[in-house]
């Protein structure tokens, strides 16, 4: 222990006189009653003696002066240090970059508790922060300052969202040595390596010794792209290798922070990377806004998604012959879009009930007049046509095209008045029959592609020069036609034309979309072009490579979004994904909305390896602040003169025996309330603890051996032992019963774990039961659900998703996540089982009219079938013991200790999050009050029968 102000202790030389001071104590009033008067007038004054204090009361007086006093000397319990010379000027240096942004508030406790020590020893500190400011201020080693300023300043800071520029640092450092300072260096280094690190070390060290403090336990991750592949989204998770067994947690989620996925990664002793993937449904897909590690702050352990991360779904209209090997009008396509979007064929109508970006119509799949004023709606509200010729677009056009709306239609008297209604969705107007280029009737040759212009979207793709071109459907010639072309021959007529329509547009392939009249399709230039429509699909656009984007949002040290800092500039558009962050560019969002891009730590980040040493190695996490006695002396000292002034109320009073034991309690009282806050204060460490489990008791009678679920109705869940889908369930059900407590008047206490090989289950109306792809079933598992059923109770089983094996069960709206492998084991958990016949719910089952009246049964997706016992079933009087389904309803149901959703629900959001609640509450009434809804169907025929 150390005191700040050591010479106020003289004041304990003053304790004699205090001593004597307090020893007086005024006169207990006397009791005297009251005779008549004349006995009265006899009684003479008469000086009684002052009564003097008890010594336990002086000792108690003196001893509130003595904590004062020592409060006033400011005593302070010193930590352990070893090694750390506070005793001279110091340089301390940190690394204040993204790298350190792990553990950044134990690095500012422990440069708090260096400061500290500094302060008391009247010394002066330099600091060098080795992260770049934004703007462009350069890296420098600041002026000497006064340790306790240096600290307010120090306190609100966070770590640099960039990485720290040892070259610059090493050059501050150059500059102070050649000025002739020298002494003690105190570096917090951020544990990550740079190419500069050993000219670096070599600076520090020419100022001083050096003594490098390190957090042992903090993990650097980055997450870099991976391929955006057409079945997932592939990240890659790197770090810095640490001898230890590694368990993260990647978290998808939404732009309002709605969970879509949690990927555990498990990181093997010494392990650099893994490699991470993404399943979702390409709704969920697009809808994804960033990935985060969990328990990991920083803006490297955050990864913005921009369009590039998202796939497209493309409509693709199936026609006659279309899936003909080599020859159907889809062939090539399929094989050009698969890679990099998501494909969907089927009729115009089915297509079009769904969320589309880019509709893709082959010749002669735009034939009648509905169904180009249906796509030509669609169009409008945003959405991209690619249409291509062939020998049914030629019989139709004539059109004036979206390029010439005010062409005058031909007259009734015209030639080809009564022909078809020419096709007007074109971007341009078409001249009538077709362009032959070569054959054995012709002088002509084919004709290659000409080099892309500049407002091209497909302007910096090489032309190969084996592309030709041998029949062609031509545009007619018009003032603007340049303008609407983006690709065109070398003799300059156009191949891709495109046009405005709404808020969408129309792209033409003047070729068909096999080989017939071109070898286009063939090549990898046609693969190259539709990706890059598919990039400008619903307003998306990919900019220039000489273009500008300005930052729209940025990531700060702690991985949170907000505003770009004031030096913040714009990037080119092609530097993406080259370019690494720093102060000018920190990582976010750059660009406005329709081609907005991100820029990530993980970019360029590279491999991470382990910073070497640069002095003595030391940990950081035994720098904790000093312990200040002085404010819990000075309150204990006060309390103590409070018991003083009420013992001597009580000692005039008279209650003298009284007041010692009163006097006693409260000291004792004084005592254990300053004991706590030195307890509390000692134990103030910078150091994580995890959360303590939570205890649920059933009863409070803890040696009962009734179960809570016989005491409380409860609902239940079959544990799968798979710790996050376990979770799932618990809050879910949890969700669940609390919304069934506030809209009915059922009352379900908290949701149970459940083991049916050994757990009893006659306690429980409904159990819910998730399938995982590795679930399996055993003899006695079978018999208990067998029983279980028969006597009334009702397994709710979830598949969470449809395995894409068996993705046919689904409506054309329907959307849904993939879960692979549940059809097999949802065969294999059911083997056994006493399961009657099903049928698909409809809207005459009891069960969606059991308390609310539903037409949809959604769950965190919609639009898959639910399925359940055939009407007429004699068992369990016609109640389906089975309710089978794949909308994974608890994670619509889910709610988290802090009282929120944290996983979204698609397409609907809310709305579809009610709508799986109130399925939910008709599951668990139709559970407890069985059929009795249905015989209420029977009333008027009933009464019909009656009144017959």
């Amino acid at each position: 222990m150390i005191l700040t102000a050591p010479w106020v202790l003289w004041a304990f030389v003053l304790l004699p006189v205090v001593w004597l001071l307090l020893r007086a104590l005024p006169p207990r009033p006397r009791e005297q009653a009251f005779p008549p008067i004349a006995i009265l007038r006899g009684l003479g004054a008469r000086n009684d003696d002052v009564a003097r204090a008890p010594p336990w009361l002086l000792v108690l007086r003196c001893l509130a002066v003595a904590l004062v006093i020592a409060a006033c000397a400011q005593p302070f319990i010193t930590r352990e240090r070893a090694g750390i010379t506070t005793s001279a000027d110091t340089l301390l240096v940190i690394d204040n970059g993204w790298a350190a942004a792990p553990g950044w508030t134990q690095r500012l406790r422990a440069v708090d508790s260096i400061l500290q020590r500094l302060s008391r020893n009247g010394h002066a500190v330099r600091l060098l922060l080795t992260a770049p400011p934004a703007g462009d201020e350069p890296v420098r080693v600041s002026g000497p300052q006064d340790p306790a300023i240096l600290r307010t300043t120090l306190d609100p800071t966070e770590a640099q969202p960039w990485g720290v520029d040892r070259h610059a640092a090493t050059s501050a450092l150059q500059a102070l040595v050649q000025g002739g300072w020298h002494g003690p260096v105190l570096y917090l280094a951020g544990g990550l390596a740079t190419p500069d690190d050993a000219a670096f070390a070599a600076a520090l060290r020419a100022v001083g010794p050096v003594r490098d403090l390190r957090l042992p336990d903090a993990d650097i991750v980055t997450l870099a792209p991976g391929h955006n592949g057409s079945e997932a989204l592939d990240l890659r998770l790197r770090t810095v290798p640490r001898p230890v067994l590694r368990e993260l947690a990647l978290r998808a989620q939404t732009i309002d922070n709605s969970t879509l996925q949690v990927v555990h990664v498990t990181l093997p002793p010494d392990a650099r990377q893994a490699d991470v993937r993404l399943n979702l449904p390409v709704e969920l897909r697009n809808q994804l806004d960033h990935v985060d590690v969990d328990a990991i702050s920083g803006p490297a352990s955050v990864r913005l998604l921009d369009e590039n991360d998202r796939r497209r779904p493309v409509g693709l209209i199936s026609g006659n012959a279309s899936d003909t090997p080599l020859m159907g009008s889809l062939f090539y396509l399929r094989r050009a879009l698969a890679p990099g979007a998501e494909l969907r064929e089927g009729s115009l109508d089915s297509l079009l009930s769904r969320p589309l970006s880019i509709l893709i119509a082959p010749d002669g799949t735009l034939g009648s007049p509905d169904a180009r004023h249906k796509v030509e709606e669609w169009v409008r509200k945003g959405g991209t046509l690619i249409r291509f010729a062939g020998p049914l677009l030629v019989q139709a056009a004539g059109g004036p095209g979206l390029a010439n709306p005010t062409s005058a239609p031909p007259s009734a008297d015209a030639p080809g008045a009564n022909a078809p209604a020419a096709d007007a969705l074109l971007p341009v107007q078409l001249m009538d029959g077709e362009r032959v280029l070569g054959g054995a009737m012709s002088w002509s040759k084919p004709e290659h592609l000409a080099p892309f212009d500049a407002q091209s979207p497909f302007h910096d793709l090489p032309v190969p020069g084996d592309v030709t071109v041998s029949k062609q459907v031509l545009a007619r010639p018009s003032t603007d036609l340049d303008t609407h072309t983006w690709a065109r021959l070398t003799d300059g007529t156009p191949l891709v034309t495109h046009a405005a329509l709404g808020a969408g547009q129309v792209v033409l392939f003047h070729v068909t979309s096999t080989a017939d009249w071109s070898n286009l399709p063939l090549s990898g230039l046609f693969v190259s072009m539709l990706q890059r429509l598919g990039e400008r699909a619903v307003g998306i656009e990919t900019p220039a490579d000489q273009s500008l984007l300005s930052p729209y949002l940025t990531l700060d040290g702690a991985g949170a979004e907000g505003p770009p800092p004031a030096g913040a500039q714009a990037v080119r558009a092609d530097a993406f994904g080259h370019i690494a962050v720093s102060a000018i560019h920190p990582p976010g969002l750059y660009g406005p909305r329709a081609s907005r891009r991100a820029l990530n730590v993980g970019d360029e980040a590279g491999e991470m390896l382990p910073q070497n040493a640069t002095g003595t190695m030391m940990d950081l996490r035994g720098q904790a602040p000093d312990i200040a006695l002085g404010p819990i002396l000075a309150v204990l000292g006060l309390a103590l003169i409070l018991v003083d002034g009420v013992v001597a109320i009580l000692l005039r009073s008279g209650g003298g025996r009284k007041a010692g034991r009163v006097s006693g309690r409260m000291t004792f009282l004084a005592l254990v309330m300053a004991g706590a806050a030195l307890a509390s204060s000692a134990g103030a460490e910078t150091r994580d603890y995890p959360d303590e489990p939570r205890v649920i008791v059933d009863h409070p009678d803890a040696s009962s051996s009734v179960p809570g679920a016989a005491l409380e109705t409860r609902l239940g869940y079959i544990v799968t032992n798979h710790e996050d889908i376990d979770t799932v369930s618990r809050e879910g059900l949890q969700g669940l019963s609390d919304y069934v407590n506030a809209r009915t008047s059922a009352v379900l206490g908290h949701p149970d774990a459940l083991v049916p090989e050994r757990d009893d289950l006659s306690y429980y109306p409904m159990i819910y039961w998730p399938v995982t792809a590795d679930a399996t079933t055993t003899p006695a598992r079978t018999a208990a659900l067998n029983a279980y059923m028969r006597h009334g109770g009702i397994l709710m089983i979830d598949t969470q998703g449809q395995d894409p094996a068996t993705a046919q069960g689904g409506s054309d709206d329907s959307f849904t996540g993939s879960a692979p492998g549940t059809a097999a084991a949802l065969r294999r958990m059911t083997a056994g089982l006493d399961i009657p016949p099903l049928m698909k719910l409809d809207d005459h089952h009891v069960l969606t009219h059991t308390f609310y009246l539903l037409h949809d049964l959604p769950g965190r997706y919609d639009g898959m079938p639910v399925w359940v016992a055939q009407e007429g079933d004699s068992t369990n009087d016609g109640v389906s013991p089975v309710i089978i389904g794949s909308n994974d309803w608890a994670h619509a149901w889910a709610v988290d200790d802090s009282g929120n959703t944290p996983y979204a629900t698609i397409p609907d959001g809310a709305e579809q999050r009610t709508l799986a609640y109130r399925f939910g509450v008709n599951a668990v009434l139709y559970a407890l009050t069985g059929n009795y809804k249905a015989d209420q169907v029977h009333v008027p025929a009933l009464l019909k029968r009656l009144g017959e």
